[in-house]
């Protein structure tokens, strides 16, 4: 094949530093807004972002030569900096780590309904117990300890 043809799609989740509920309703449409223009200044392709009080979710479209790692450390620094720069919200940090999962095309708009509707999946389940399901369900070995 002459060319190279790719549709790489993640959903991400990454929590509040302590998963402190600092993120109001009144702060997540701005927020939200600023996830998606940093990744389109990475090269990415926002294709959804959502989030409760203590966490986020985006799916969004990298290329192959893309690193998550990179892709994370630079989108997270990014967005704690504007956090902390533009809100009430003092020395604001995102928890160290992350979780990112492959999603196939034809189950994207599954996950976009699932982001968009975060604040009503959230009456029923914490982020601990939805984390646990998602590393459950894709058979991503994990110590509960280090879920906190």
């Amino acid at each position: 094949m002459p060319s190279t043809h790719t549709k790489l799609l993640y959903h991400l989740i990454f929590s509040t530093k302590n998963r402190e509920p600092v993120l109001s309703p009144d702060l997540r449409p701005n927020l939200h807004k600023y996830l998606g223009g940093i990744t389109r200044k990475l090269d990415g392709i926002p294709l959804g972002v959502g989030g409760y009080h203590d966490h986020v979710h985006l799916l969004v479209g990298l290329k192959p030569t893309h690193g998550i790692s990179d892709f994370m450390r630079e989108l997270k620094k990014s967005s704690s900096i504007r956090i902390t720069e533009t809100t009430a919200i003092p020395n604001f940090h995102w928890q160290d780590g992350y979780a990112a999962f492959t999603v196939s095309a034809s189950a994207k708009d599954d996950v976009l309904t699932y982001i968009a509707n975060q604040a009503e999946h959230h009456r029923h389940k914490t982020f601990r117990e939805e984390l646990t399901e998602f590393l459950d369900r894709t058979g991503i070995e994990y110590d509960p300890e280090y879920l906190d």
